[in-house]
């Protein structure tokens, strides 16, 4: 069996408990080395995880001989750089979601991922967890019947470090880093699940605002968007609401019954028919990276086939772009 060895670009939150820990769980893999530009923060990371080296140079980690695959878990705007770099060195990629902070940017990374044969995959995990999969189950079933409509919708009140002065903003709300605000953060995940069920989204329009004047980018959009089959969907997120508007959720609308979810709370399973009303609980593992990760190292060893690439995450960003209306 291969043994594939990892390089971590950025050992931030994420990489300690969603992901980091997932790759040394699956059979054949193993984390070798770690970066991120403090030096402390990786040395740091490498002896409370017991990881053999450590650097503060992407480029030293990258060219590590003992290294054979790199996660990028950078925010989104150095993404494209370090995944070029990875894949010009003949070193598969696992990226952070969204791929990259443009679609622009997604298009650069898949166009070295095909000149250089190196394959490039995206955090996209919720597709692999057993929650959504149980939804996919039920849209695909026909129990609910032919999908007539779907819709989406967030809502949640300011952060207290929403209200920090301009240069003490979280990079997320810093649209040169991120890509855009909250938006740019959290749709991804509700977008790839609904292009995962029901195809590419191929049309899209939003109305963007800042209503709340906490920071620069946008905190409330509406949109509507069109998938290949013809569904129509909606969606509406905000990000400065009243806690009493607080609601994470995708209503799959069809015409024999209904079924409600949640994206980031994982509330039970809402179904909907002529038969009555279902409530199901679907538990999702420790780490949720975990099946996706599997996925990712099971495909690199020839044993399976992955399919959050990076050819099927541009899409993501190429309907966020469009509801912004950066193009």
């Amino acid at each position: 069996m291969k043994i594939i060895k990892w390089g971590f670009i950025g050992c931030g939150e994420v990489t300690e408990l969603k992901s980091g820990p997932a790759f040394n769980e699956v059979e054949g893999s193993m984390v070798e080395a770690v970066m991120s530009r403090t030096e402390r923060r990786a040395r740091t990371y490498a002896e409370r995880h017991h990881v053999r080296k450590w650097y503060t140079d992407a480029q030293q980690i990258i060219d590590d001989p003992d290294v054979n695959a790199i996660y990028v878990a950078t925010p989104p705007s150095s993404h494209a750089t370090y995944a070029i770099m990875a894949m010009k060195a003949g070193k598969p990629v696992y990226v952070e979601k969204p791929l990259a902070a443009t679609y622009d940017d997604c298009a650069r990374i898949n166009r070295i991922s095909e000149q250089t044969g190196i394959p490039c995959f995206v955090a996209y995990y919720r597709r692999y967890l057993p929650y959504f999969q149980r939804v996919k189950d039920i849209v695909k079933s026909g129990v609910i019947g032919k999908i007539i409509n779907v819709q989406l919708r967030y809502a949640c009140p300011p952060r207290d470090i929403d209200y920090s002065k301009p240069d003490e903003l979280p990079w997320r709300l810093r649209p040169e880093i991120s890509g855009g605000g909250y938006f740019y953060d959290l749709a991804p995940h509700q977008l790839d699940l609904l292009q995962d069920f029901f195809g590419v989204i191929v049309d899209a329009k939003g109305i963007c605002a800042n209503r709340g004047g906490l920071y620069s980018p946008e905190d409330t959009l509406s949109a509507c968007f069109k998938f290949e089959g013809g569904l129509p969907g909606s969606g509406s997120w905000c990000f400065v609401g009243h806690e009493s508007a607080r609601d994470d959720r995708i209503e799959v609308i069809g015409d024999k019954g209904i079924v409600l979810f949640s994206v980031f709370d994982y509330k039970p399973i809402q179904l909907y028919t002529s038969e009555g009303a279902t409530s199901i609980e679907v538990p999702n593992p420790p780490y949720v990276q975990l099946p996706i990760i599997t996925a990712v190292i099971r495909h690199l060893q020839g044993l399976d086939v992955c399919t959050a690439t990076c050819v099927s995450a541009t899409p993501v960003n190429w309907v966020l772009d469009r509801i912004l209306g950066k193009f």
